[in-house]
């Protein structure tokens, strides 16, 4: 497995190319959740005036919405999304990924070089990088054993 490949090569195969939703803080819950429905996305990212403020998840709206009893439609994002957010750099690897994941708890990571958002790497992203690229090698190993690799 290939666990030193660059975040920037794995953001660059995932599906629906570099396009990372975004929300401001001032919307409601409620307007951050039909976002996250529509979209069949788990996390949202919050800007405000073109700066990453904070990142809005479906474990903020368990924990710090539903869990805190607070209404939705009336609770703005900026009130319960995560700040303290864990950013990596687009030359970070996929094991750098996959420890800060494991060890922090969380399930996604935005990418970031020189204050700009490149895009979000999630846990399920990292999964399925590793998942392919084990398949090649297995593809490989089947063509070698069999024959069937160039010498």
């Amino acid at each position: 497995m290939d666990t030193q490949t660059p975040l920037a090569t794995v953001l660059s195969h995932k599906g629906g190319g570099s396009f990372t939703h975004s929300i401001a803080p001032t919307i409601t819950v409620v307007a951050a959740v039909d976002i996250l429905n529509q979209a069949k996305i788990g996390s949202v990212l919050v800007m405000d005036k073109g700066r990453l403020v904070g990142i809005f998840t479906e474990r903020d709206v368990l924990r710090r919405v539903v869990g805190s009893r607070l209404d939705p439609a009336t609770t703005l994002v900026a009130e319960v999304m995560t700040r303290e957010l864990v950013v990596m750099r687009p030359t970070s690897t996929v094991q750098d990924a996959m420890r800060v994941i494991s060890e922090r708890r969380i399930r996604h990571v935005p990418i970031v070089e020189e204050g700009k958002v490149l895009g979000v790497i999630s846990q399920g992203d990292l999964n399925h990088w590793l998942v392919r690229n084990q398949q090649a090698e297995v593809a490989q190993l089947v063509e070698y054993v069999t024959g069937k690799y160039p010498a």
